[in-house]
C-alpha cells in the first residue's frame, strides 16, 4: 500500500545518513494506520454504492411478450436494439409466454454473448443460491451487462403495482444494485401500477425468482 511505502523510504533514508536504524515515531504511526487500514473487511472495502446501466426501456407491448421486451431491455445496455416481434420470433415466444429462461439466455448469446442460465429450484432460496445471485448481480452489472430474470410474484409477495389478487408469471430486468441499502434496481416492462423503474430489496428479489431461474 502507498502508506507502507512511504514508511519503508524513509526507514531506508534514515539507514543511508548514516542516522539511528531506529524508525521515527511519526512513521511508525503511519505504519500501525497502515496496518489497520489493511484489517478493513475485504465486502466493506469494496462496496460501491448505487450501480446503474443506462438501459432503453419499453413497456410490453402484447400481455405475453414480458420475455421479449426484457429481453430488449437488457441487450440495449450493450446498445443492440431489437424490435419486441423480432426478439418474441428469436425466443420462440407464444400466446402462453416464454417457456424458460433458458430461451433468453440464447438470445442474448445470439446477441453479445457471456450468458448463462442459473435455476434456483428451492424455495425459499438458499444461502448459496441467494449468495451466488448477489455476486451474478455484481459482477454483471459492473461488466455493464444487465440480468433477466424470470419471476413468480403471488399474492403477498409482489412488487409494487403488482395485481395483489393473482399470481403472476413474469420476466423483468436488473439493471443496477446499491450494496449500500441491499438492493436492485428492476426495469420492469409490465408497468403494472406505472412501475416501470424501482428498487426492490435484494432479499424480496431472490424470493421472487424460485423455482425458475435467471439469464446472467
Amino acid at each position: 500500500m502507498k502508506m507502507r511505502k512511504v514508511a519503508a523510504t524513509a526507514g531506508a533514508a534514515v539507514a543511508a545518513l548514516g542516522l539511528s536504524a531506529a524508525v521515527p515515531a511519526q512513521v511508525a504511526a503511519v505504519e500501525s494506520a497502515s496496518v489497520q487500514q489493511q484489517a478493513t473487511p475485504a465486502w466493506l472495502a469494496a462496496q460501491a454504492g448505487e450501480v446503474t446501466l443506462n438501459v432503453d426501456y419499453q413497456v410490453q407491448e402484447t400481455s405475453y411478450w414480458c420475455g421479449p421486451a426484457a429481453t430488449r431491455i437488457a441487450l440495449s445496455a450493450k446498445g443492440v436494439y431489437r424490435s419486441q416481434a423480432d426478439l418474441a420470433a428469436e425466443l420462440g415466444t407464444h400466446t402462453g409466454g416464454t417457456d424458460h429462461i433458458s430461451q433468453v439466455t440464447s438470445v442474448m448469446n445470439n446477441h453479445v454473448g457471456g450468458y448463462r442460465t442459473t435455476e434456483m429450484p428451492n424455495d425459499p432460496p438458499t444461502q448459496a443460491q441467494k449468495g451466488r445471485l448477489w455476486d451474478d448481480v455484481v459482477t454483471n452489472i459492473n461488466a455493464g451487462d444487465a440480468i433477466v430474470a424470470n419471476i413468480v410474484a403471488p399474492p403477498g409477495n409482489q412488487p409494487p403495482g403488482y395485481p395483489p389478487d393473482q399470481t403472476i408469471y413474469h420476466y423483468f430486468t436488473v439493471v443496477g444494485y446499491d450494496d449500500y441499502n441491499g438492493t436492485v434496481q428492476i426495469a420492469d416492462p409490465a408497468s403494472f401500477g406505472g412501475y416501470q423503474m424501482y428498487w426492490l430489496t435484494f432479499d424480496q428479489f431472490a424470493s421472487l425468482i424460485p423455482p425458475k431461474g435467471y439469464s446472467a
